[in-house]
Order: structure tokens, then C-alpha cells, then sequence
């Protein structure tokens, strides 16, 4: 792994712990669960916007396969491997119930981006994930930031729970399955497919989650107005 690539990363674990620091002084009488969200919606924004912009080639988003990183990759890799060290460090602080498969997720991404530095290869591989993994966390933060500023079991609140699962089924259980293929077929290194084949998994898991949440959802929206 390249020097300037650790120092980014040590930078970046500080640079996200120091937004999180401020986020609180910002807003002393809200939760750390609401600070932490605020500063993970910016993550995932970032984290859509750099791997919009490593995209060489738009006919074909994840070529080259199996190729060596390019310096935008690695430095849009490095900055998300920095935000999942310092969000799983204070998860794990913060949290008074430790969430199990969100830890899981944390780890074998961590692993997976980290491998994908150390080997500096598949950039476009791990882009093309981080790409398909971020776009629904902006509205997955915003369900919740909402249920705290009191829009619980509003119809705000059920947007945002509709557009989560939308563009989550969407990216994690039709263009992931897509990317998990393709890698797998690649001349990878077996941990980076491993970890690939272990982020589907997480997110299949996950997606009968959400079925289940969205199921609940309607069916106490359905019973509400028939109260009504």
C-alpha cells in the first residue's frame, strides 16, 4: 500500500472523528445517534460523488476488471475505508446495544477496501460497489434523522422509508448481484472476492429485513385508515 494512501486514511479517521466532534457541539441536545447520522449522510454523499468521478468509461462503469487501481480510485477507497474505521470505533462506543450485522458489514468492508489497497488492484471493482452501497444511505440516515425530529408515523417518515427500500432493492439485489458475478469471474485475488461474495450476502440479508419492515409499514398504514 502506497505511503501517501496510509496517511490519507489516518487523515481521514481524524478529519471524520473531528465532523463528528463538531456535529455535537452543533447540536448539544440531540442524540449521538443523530450526530453520527448527520455526519455518515455527508460520508455517503461524498462517497457517490468520487466514484462518479473515477468512472473511466460509462459504456462499460466497471472496466477495466481485474486491473491495477488508479490513483483516483485508491484516494476514493482510502477516504471511505477512514469513515468505516471511525463509524465502526463509535458504533461500537456509542451504541448501548451493539448492532451485530451492522458490525459484520463494517468489518468485511473494511477488510475487503483493505485488501483492495494493500493489492492496489480491482479500483474499478470497489468503486462500482462503494457507488452501489452508498446511494440508498442518504434516505436510510433520513428515516431516522426524521423519527427524531418528530416526524415518526408521518407521511414524510413514509416516503423516506419507501425511497430507502426502493433504491436499496434497486442497487444491492439486482446491480449487486451483477457486480458480485462479474468479480468473481475476474482474475481477482480470492480475498477480494471472498469479501465480495460476503458484502451480497450482508445485503440479501438485509433486503428480506427491509421486505419485512416495509410489510409492517403498509399493513399499520392500511389498519389507520380503516381506524379512521
Amino acid at each position: 500500500m502506497e505511503d501517501y494512501i496510509v496517511r490519507l486514511v489516518v487523515w481521514g479517521v481524524i478529519s471524520w472523528t473531528t465532523a463528528f466532534v463538531a456535529v455535537r457541539r452543533m447540536f448539544p441536545n440531540r442524540s449521538f445517534d443523530f450526530c453520527n447520522r448527520l455526519v455518515s449522510t455527508v460520508h455517503a454523499t461524498l462517497a457517490v460523488i468520487l466514484s462518479t468521478l473515477t468512472v473511466e468509461d460509462w459504456r462499460c462503469p466497471v472496466c477495466p476488471l481485474a486491473s491495477r487501481s488508479s490513483p483516483k480510485q485508491m484516494k476514493t477507497l482510502a477516504v471511505t475505508l477512514a469513515y468505516l474505521i471511525y463509524d465502526l470505533i463509535f458504533c461500537l462506543l456509542g451504541d448501548k446495544r451493539i448492532n451485530l450485522d451492522n458490525s459484520i458489514h463494517h468489518l468485511v468492508s473494511i477488510v475487503g477496501i483493505g485488501a483492495g489497497l494493500f493489492y492496489e488492484m480491482c479500483g474499478s471493482e470497489m468503486v462500482a460497489s462503494l457507488w452501489i452501497t452508498e446511494m440508498s444511505s442518504p434516505f436510510l440516515h433520513l428515516r431516522e434523522l426524521l423519527k427524531e425530529l418528530g416526524y415518526r408515523d408521518t407521511d414524510l417518515n413514509l416516503i423516506a422509508d419507501m425511497l430507502f427500500a426502493i433504491i436499496f432493492s434497486v442497487a444491492r439485489m439486482i446491480c449487486g448481484p451483477f457486480l458480485t458475478y462479474v468479480t468473481l469471474s475476474a482474475s481477482n485475488p480470492l480475498l477480494i472476492k471472498a469479501m465480495a461474495l460476503g458484502l451480497q450476502l450482508v445485503s440479501a440479508f438485509w433486503f428480506f429485513k427491509i421486505a419485512r419492515m416495509v410489510k409492517y409499514k403498509m399493513t399499520k398504514r392500511t389498519k389507520s385508515k380503516a381506524a379512521a
